[in-house]
């Protein structure tokens, strides 16, 4: 039986917003935050009893800390140099489902377990839809216990959840898991290219792969429905693709593994992200490669 029913949330974004109103649904306490302060507002008018935090001590009373933030640096600037960690009871689970750097991520439970903290990482795949849906992939790194413990916070949010490893396995996972997305998004764009160019149309080149052994989630899930179509909604942007890419590339180089193909995906990935702005969506990449 879990015993995680106050739920801090940091960063409700376009993926933490439907995440932590699905939790607020499922009728957990959440207490939520945000670096806008608008966007507070917004959440705890549409969600009657959800609290707006005033700052760090208002997470001295919850169960359980979620964090969704866009990179390693916030997550770390947030627990320690904005002191949230230090509002912490001894024992409170901090699980952080933000995108964040596998090696640093342990580098943090370390630091957070000094404090009598415990540590879950637990990244998400499926996008906003999937955050709307309820239907999220999560990749969870940490003690088993803990991650039971998480079960009913985790069972309002995701159609699966996979027990990866230790800490820093649910970052590693993800990190790796987008590496393949977005070379599988950069060498469909490059073959419907082709295809164009000879004379093949995308829709029906889209029809061959999707019929045929070249079939990808790119192909069924993002090329008709995003690309072509010319709406790049998918909610998920260029630079934080870019940004996982790179992430699995410098674990590619702690590790000391020869990663030949991934180093071509992110140093295009990274070009091109260098183009575009923050709002920028990943399926834009038919676009511009």
């Amino acid at each position: 039986m879990s015993t995680l029913h106050r739920l801090g949330f940091i960063g409700i974004g376009k993926m933490g917003w439907p995440m932590a109103s699905r939790l607020h649904k499922a009728g957990l306490a959440v207490t939520v935050a945000d670096a806008d302060a608008a966007v507070v507002s917004r959440f705890v008018a549409g969600h009657p009893g959800a609290l707006a935090a005033s700052g760090p001590e208002s997470y001295g009373g919850v169960d359980a800390l979620i964090l969704m933030l866009p990179t390693s640096d916030i997550v770390e600037a947030v627990l320690s140099g904005g002191k949230t960690a230090a509002a912490l009871r001894a024992g409170t689970l901090v699980v952080d489902m933000s995108s964040s750097v596998p090696t640093r991520t342990r580098d943090l439970a370390a630091r957070l377990a000094d404090r009598g903290l415990r540590f879950v990482d637990a990244p998400v795949s499926g996008g906003v839809r999937g955050a709307i849906a309820g239907r999220l992939a999560i990749l969870a790194g940490g003690e088993q216990a803990d991650l039971d413990e998480l079960a009913p916070v985790f069972a309002p949010l995701a159609g699966t959840v996979i027990a990866v490893g230790p800490v820093g396995s649910g970052h590693a996972a993800k990190a790796l898991n987008n590496l393949v997305s977005a070379a599988t998004i950069s060498v469909t764009v490059e073959a419907l290219r082709l295809g164009e160019r000879f004379g093949i149309s995308p829709a029906i080149m889209t029809e061959v792969l999707n019929s045929s052994s070249g079939r990808s989630n790119t192909s069924e899930n993002k090329v008709a429905q995003f690309m072509t179509s010319g709406t790049f909604a998918s909610g998920f942007a260029l630079q934080l693709m870019a940004k996982d890419v790179g992430i699995a590339v410098d674990l590619a180089d702690a590790l000391g593994q020869e990663a030949q193909v991934s180093r071509e995906v992110s140093r295009q990935w990274h070009r091109i992200a260098g183009q575009v702005t923050a709002e920028a969506d990943h399926t834009r990449m038919y676009e511009l490669i």
